[in-house]
């Protein structure tokens, strides 16, 4: 009886291409597929409010690009994330094809729910730092906090966790002048 290698090959961007579009977003995270369902209001609220205090600063800034979920973001042969939003500077607009951004944005933003926490605060985390991401928010909406990662050296340290409740605003030298009151994210 032959012994049969039982490990899946890792997936790549070209097996995330014949994924069927089916409304849910689908991630390859180091070869592995998650699916997640779509998001719940309370979290597209949150992504709204972010992506309305955030874009007209960016663009009356002439800073680069603020882009919303779903755009595809290949950080390596094994690697395609799908964050909630993603800034990209002017610097390093050239990562942004017609098709997909090709490596790590300078700022990615990830809002918590109970189906994505555990990989967004695990495996998501890990790539970002890496994988080059400059600078990584996390918003947790249960508990009305921002986590901001900010690159130093070859990893993401946490520098603040910021709370909605005790009145915090969130600032990043990323996007300077830019303040985001998350009382008023939070709402």
């Amino acid at each position: 009886m032959a012994f049969h290698d039982l490990r899946r090959r890792k997936l790549t961007y070209e097996d995330y291409l014949l994924i069927p579009e089916d409304g849910q977003r689908h991630e390859i995270l180091d070869g592995e597929h998650y699916v997640t369902p779509a998001p719940f209001l309370r979290h597209q609220r949150l992504s709204m409010r972010l992506t309305l205090r955030l874009g007209p600063f960016i663009v009356e800034n002439d800073l680069g690009e603020l882009l919303a979920a779903p755009a595809d973001v290949i950080l390596s042969r094994y690697d395609v994330v799908q964050p909630d939003l993603l800034f990209i500077s002017k610097r390093r607009s050239g990562i942004a094809t017609e098709r997909n951004i090709q490596g790590a944005p300078d700022l990615v933003v990830e809002i918590l729910s109970e189906s994505t926490r555990r990989r967004d605060e695990g495996i998501k985390l890990e790539l970002y730092e890496r994988l080059g991401v400059d600078e990584h928010w996390m918003f947790d909406p249960d508990r009305r906090t921002a986590k901001v990662y900010r690159r130093d050296g070859d990893r993401l340290a946490r520098v603040a966790e910021l709370s909605a409740d005790a009145g915090d605003v969130l600032a990043t030298p990323l996007l300077p002048g830019l303040e985001v009151p998350l009382a008023e994210i939070f709402e």
